[in-house]
Protein backbone atom coordinates (compact mmCIF):
# COMPACT_ATOMS: atom_id res chain seq x y z
CA UNK A 1 0.00 0.00 0.00
CA UNK A 2 1.50 3.33 -1.06
CA UNK A 3 1.76 6.00 1.64
CA UNK A 4 1.55 9.72 0.87
CA UNK A 5 3.12 12.25 3.21
CA UNK A 6 1.17 15.46 3.73
CA UNK A 7 3.47 18.47 3.82
CA UNK A 8 2.30 21.19 6.18
CA UNK A 9 2.00 24.62 4.61
CA UNK A 10 4.73 27.14 5.34
CA UNK A 11 3.84 29.69 8.02
CA UNK A 12 4.26 33.22 6.66
CA UNK A 13 4.27 36.59 8.42
CA UNK A 14 3.81 39.87 6.52
CA UNK A 15 5.24 43.26 7.53
CA UNK A 16 4.45 46.42 5.54
CA UNK A 17 3.37 49.86 6.73
CA UNK A 18 0.95 50.15 3.79
CA UNK A 19 -2.37 48.41 4.63
CA UNK A 20 -3.24 47.94 0.96
CA UNK A 21 0.10 46.26 0.29
CA UNK A 22 -0.61 43.83 3.15
CA UNK A 23 -4.10 43.22 1.79
CA UNK A 24 -2.84 42.60 -1.75
CA UNK A 25 -0.14 40.16 -0.64
CA UNK A 26 -2.54 38.40 1.74
CA UNK A 27 -5.05 37.85 -1.05
CA UNK A 28 -2.37 36.50 -3.39
CA UNK A 29 -0.91 34.17 -0.77
CA UNK A 30 -4.38 32.89 0.17
CA UNK A 31 -4.50 31.25 -3.25
CA UNK A 32 -1.34 29.25 -2.46
CA UNK A 33 -1.96 25.92 -0.72
CA UNK A 34 1.68 25.76 0.33
CA UNK A 35 1.46 28.95 2.41
CA UNK A 36 -0.42 29.62 5.65
CA UNK A 37 -0.51 33.23 6.87
CA UNK A 38 0.33 33.31 10.58
CA UNK A 39 -0.20 37.04 10.87
CA UNK A 40 0.72 40.50 9.62
CA UNK A 41 1.54 43.95 10.92
CA UNK A 42 1.74 47.50 9.61
CA UNK A 43 3.80 48.59 12.64
CA UNK A 44 7.38 47.22 12.45
CA UNK A 45 7.85 47.50 16.23
CA UNK A 46 4.71 45.39 16.78
CA UNK A 47 5.98 42.88 14.22
CA UNK A 48 9.34 42.62 15.99
CA UNK A 49 7.65 41.91 19.32
CA UNK A 50 5.48 39.22 17.74
CA UNK A 51 8.36 37.52 15.94
CA UNK A 52 10.61 37.44 18.99
CA UNK A 53 7.81 36.06 21.18
CA UNK A 54 6.18 33.69 18.66
CA UNK A 55 5.49 30.27 20.17
CA UNK A 56 5.36 28.66 16.72
CA UNK A 57 8.10 28.98 14.12
CA UNK A 58 7.63 31.43 11.27
CA UNK A 59 9.01 29.86 8.09
CA UNK A 60 9.05 32.89 5.84
CA UNK A 61 8.96 36.61 6.52
CA UNK A 62 7.74 38.99 3.79
CA UNK A 63 9.35 42.23 4.95
CA UNK A 64 8.99 45.77 3.62
CA UNK A 65 12.18 47.85 3.70
CA UNK A 66 11.12 51.47 4.00
CA UNK A 67 8.96 51.87 7.09
CA UNK A 68 8.71 54.61 9.73
CA UNK A 69 10.51 53.94 13.01
CA UNK A 70 12.25 50.73 12.00
CA UNK A 71 13.36 49.87 8.50
CA UNK A 72 13.19 46.27 7.34
CA UNK A 73 16.96 46.06 7.84
CA UNK A 74 16.63 47.36 11.41
CA UNK A 75 13.92 44.82 12.20
CA UNK A 76 15.93 41.92 10.82
CA UNK A 77 19.00 42.97 12.79
CA UNK A 78 16.93 42.94 16.01
CA UNK A 79 15.40 39.50 15.59
CA UNK A 80 16.25 37.18 18.47
CA UNK A 81 19.33 35.28 17.33
CA UNK A 82 18.40 32.36 19.61
CA UNK A 83 15.14 31.65 17.80
CA UNK A 84 14.91 29.91 14.44
CA UNK A 85 15.48 32.53 11.74
CA UNK A 86 12.78 32.68 9.06
CA UNK A 87 13.55 32.80 5.37
CA UNK A 88 13.32 36.51 4.54
CA UNK A 89 11.95 37.98 1.33
CA UNK A 90 12.10 41.75 1.17
CA UNK A 91 9.29 43.60 -0.59
CA UNK A 92 10.56 46.88 -1.96
CA UNK A 93 9.75 49.78 -4.25
CA UNK A 94 13.45 50.41 -4.93
CA UNK A 95 14.54 51.24 -8.44
CA UNK A 96 16.78 49.02 -10.57
CA UNK A 97 19.98 50.80 -9.54
CA UNK A 98 19.33 50.32 -5.81
CA UNK A 99 18.45 46.65 -6.31
CA UNK A 100 21.97 45.88 -7.51
CA UNK A 101 23.12 45.76 -3.87
CA UNK A 102 20.56 43.00 -3.29
CA UNK A 103 21.61 41.01 -6.32
CA UNK A 104 25.32 41.23 -5.48
CA UNK A 105 24.57 39.77 -2.05
CA UNK A 106 22.01 37.24 -3.39
CA UNK A 107 19.27 38.82 -1.29
CA UNK A 108 15.76 37.62 -2.06
CA UNK A 109 13.32 40.40 -2.91
CA UNK A 110 10.03 41.20 -4.63
CA UNK A 111 9.44 44.54 -6.32
CA UNK A 112 6.24 46.33 -5.29
CA UNK A 113 3.53 46.24 -6.37
CA UNK A 114 4.12 42.49 -6.12
CA UNK A 115 2.91 40.65 -9.20
CA UNK A 116 1.61 37.08 -9.21
CA UNK A 117 4.44 35.74 -11.40
CA UNK A 118 7.05 37.15 -9.00
CA UNK A 119 5.31 35.60 -6.03
CA UNK A 120 4.91 32.19 -7.68
CA UNK A 121 8.65 32.07 -8.39
CA UNK A 122 9.51 33.01 -4.81
CA UNK A 123 7.15 30.44 -3.32
CA UNK A 124 8.47 27.80 -5.71
CA UNK A 125 11.96 28.46 -4.40
CA UNK A 126 10.75 28.12 -0.82
CA UNK A 127 8.85 24.89 -1.35
CA UNK A 128 11.82 23.31 -3.12
CA UNK A 129 13.89 23.90 0.02
CA UNK A 130 11.26 22.10 2.12
CA UNK A 131 11.63 23.05 4.91
CA UNK A 132 13.00 26.48 4.04
CA UNK A 133 16.31 27.39 5.60
CA UNK A 134 17.63 30.88 5.96
CA UNK A 135 19.19 32.02 2.69
CA UNK A 136 22.99 32.06 2.36
CA UNK A 137 23.15 35.80 2.88
CA UNK A 138 21.24 35.38 6.16
CA UNK A 139 23.67 32.70 7.38
CA UNK A 140 26.78 34.73 6.62
CA UNK A 141 28.84 35.77 9.68
CA UNK A 142 29.09 39.11 7.96
CA UNK A 143 25.31 39.64 8.19
CA UNK A 144 25.41 42.28 10.99
CA UNK A 145 27.88 44.33 8.97
CA UNK A 146 25.85 43.88 5.80
CA UNK A 147 22.67 45.06 7.53
CA UNK A 148 24.45 48.09 8.95
CA UNK A 149 25.79 48.93 5.49
CA UNK A 150 22.36 48.59 3.89
CA UNK A 151 20.77 50.64 6.70
CA UNK A 152 23.36 53.40 6.20
CA UNK A 153 22.74 53.34 2.45
CA UNK A 154 19.01 53.66 3.07
CA UNK A 155 19.53 56.57 5.47
CA UNK A 156 21.84 58.45 3.08
CA UNK A 157 19.72 57.81 0.01
CA UNK A 158 17.24 60.58 -0.87
CA UNK A 159 13.69 59.59 0.11
CA UNK A 160 12.24 57.21 -2.46
CA UNK A 161 8.80 58.78 -2.75
CA UNK A 162 6.13 56.64 -4.41
CA UNK A 163 5.18 57.33 -8.00
CA UNK A 164 1.83 55.54 -7.77
CA UNK A 165 -0.84 55.06 -5.16
CA UNK A 166 -3.25 52.17 -4.60
CA UNK A 167 -7.01 52.62 -4.80
CA UNK A 168 -9.54 50.04 -3.72
CA UNK A 169 -13.00 49.42 -5.16
CA UNK A 170 -14.60 46.40 -3.50
CA UNK A 171 -12.18 43.51 -3.91
CA UNK A 172 -10.32 45.17 -6.77
CA UNK A 173 -7.17 47.25 -6.23
CA UNK A 174 -5.90 49.54 -8.97
CA UNK A 175 -2.88 51.85 -9.06
CA UNK A 176 -3.01 55.54 -9.95
CA UNK A 177 -0.08 57.53 -11.31
CA UNK A 178 0.55 60.38 -8.87
CA UNK A 179 1.38 62.69 -11.80
CA UNK A 180 -2.29 62.46 -12.80
CA UNK A 181 -3.68 63.03 -9.28
CA UNK A 182 -4.73 66.68 -9.05
CA UNK A 183 -5.52 66.55 -5.33
CA UNK A 184 -6.60 64.41 -2.40
CA UNK A 185 -9.66 65.22 -0.36
CA UNK A 186 -11.21 63.83 2.81
CA UNK A 187 -14.98 63.49 2.92
CA UNK A 188 -17.29 61.52 5.23
CA UNK A 189 -14.35 59.80 6.95
CA UNK A 190 -12.96 58.59 3.61
CA UNK A 191 -10.02 59.84 1.56
CA UNK A 192 -10.09 60.16 -2.21
CA UNK A 193 -7.48 60.74 -4.90
CA UNK A 194 -8.99 62.87 -7.66
CA UNK A 195 -8.00 62.20 -11.26
CA UNK A 196 -9.69 64.13 -14.08
CA UNK A 197 -12.54 64.98 -11.74
CA UNK A 198 -13.16 61.36 -10.73
CA UNK A 199 -12.73 60.24 -7.13
CA UNK A 200 -10.79 57.09 -6.22
CA UNK A 201 -10.87 55.82 -2.64
CA UNK A 202 -7.47 55.40 -0.96
CA UNK A 203 -6.78 53.68 2.33
CA UNK A 204 -4.76 56.51 3.92
CA UNK A 205 -5.66 59.70 5.75
CA UNK A 206 -4.67 63.14 4.50
CA UNK A 207 -2.11 63.33 7.32
CA UNK A 208 -0.60 59.98 6.34
CA UNK A 209 -0.44 61.03 2.69
CA UNK A 210 1.24 64.30 3.63
CA UNK A 211 3.99 62.38 5.45
CA UNK A 212 4.48 59.80 2.68
CA UNK A 213 4.33 61.84 -0.52
CA UNK A 214 7.01 64.13 -1.93
CA UNK A 215 6.54 67.48 -0.15
CA UNK A 216 7.99 69.25 -3.17
CA UNK A 217 4.99 68.04 -5.19
CA UNK A 218 2.11 67.77 -2.73
CA UNK A 219 1.08 70.63 -0.47
CA UNK A 220 -1.54 70.49 2.26
CA UNK A 221 -3.75 73.54 1.91
CA UNK A 222 -6.51 72.48 4.30
CA UNK A 223 -7.02 69.80 6.95
CA UNK A 224 -9.07 67.93 4.35
CA UNK A 225 -7.13 68.73 1.17
CA UNK A 226 -3.70 67.91 -0.24
CA UNK A 227 -2.92 69.46 -3.64
CA UNK A 228 -0.52 68.49 -6.43
CA UNK A 229 1.25 71.83 -6.98
CA UNK A 230 1.89 70.98 -10.64
CA UNK A 231 -1.87 71.23 -11.20
CA UNK A 232 -2.31 74.68 -9.66
CA UNK A 233 -3.39 77.14 -12.37
CA UNK A 234 -4.27 80.20 -10.33
CA UNK A 235 -4.23 81.60 -6.80
CA UNK A 236 -6.99 84.12 -6.06
CA UNK A 237 -7.47 86.37 -3.05
CA UNK A 238 -11.13 86.81 -2.15
CA UNK A 239 -12.85 89.02 0.40
CA UNK A 240 -11.83 88.87 4.08
CA UNK A 241 -8.41 87.51 3.13
CA UNK A 242 -9.74 84.22 1.82
CA UNK A 243 -7.47 82.47 -0.68
CA UNK A 244 -8.75 80.02 -3.30
CA UNK A 245 -6.84 77.77 -5.70
CA UNK A 246 -8.00 77.00 -9.24
CA UNK A 247 -6.65 73.79 -10.73
CA UNK A 248 -5.77 73.03 -14.36
CA UNK A 249 -8.14 70.07 -14.59
CA UNK A 250 -11.04 70.22 -17.08
CA UNK A 251 -13.42 70.94 -14.19
CA UNK A 252 -11.36 73.99 -13.09
CA UNK A 253 -11.71 72.72 -9.54
CA UNK A 254 -11.52 75.38 -6.83
CA UNK A 255 -10.12 74.63 -3.38
CA UNK A 256 -10.14 77.00 -0.42
CA UNK A 257 -6.88 77.45 1.45
CA UNK A 258 -6.97 77.46 5.26
CA UNK A 259 -5.71 80.70 6.82
CA UNK A 260 -2.83 78.97 8.57
CA UNK A 261 -1.68 77.47 5.26
CA UNK A 262 -1.64 80.64 3.17
CA UNK A 263 1.90 81.69 4.07
CA UNK A 264 3.36 78.29 3.16
CA UNK A 265 1.40 78.26 -0.09
CA UNK A 266 2.69 81.70 -1.10
CA UNK A 267 6.23 80.69 -0.22
CA UNK A 268 5.97 77.52 -2.27
CA UNK A 269 4.49 79.31 -5.26
CA UNK A 270 6.94 82.23 -5.01
CA UNK A 271 4.29 84.90 -4.50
Amino acid sequence: MEMHMTVAPLRAYLVDDEPLAIERLTRMLAACDSISIAGSATDPAQALSFLNAASEKIDVLFLDIQMPGLSGFDLLARLDAQSAQPFVIFTTAYDEYALRAFEVNSIDYLVKPVEREQLVRAIGKLTRLNPPAAAKWQLSPELPGLLKQLTATLASKPPDYPRRIASRVGERISFLDLDAVTHFIAHDKLTYAVVNGHRHAVDQTITELESRLDPARFLRVHRAALVNVDWIQEVSSWFAGKVVLSLKDPQRTQIAVARDRVRELKSRMGI
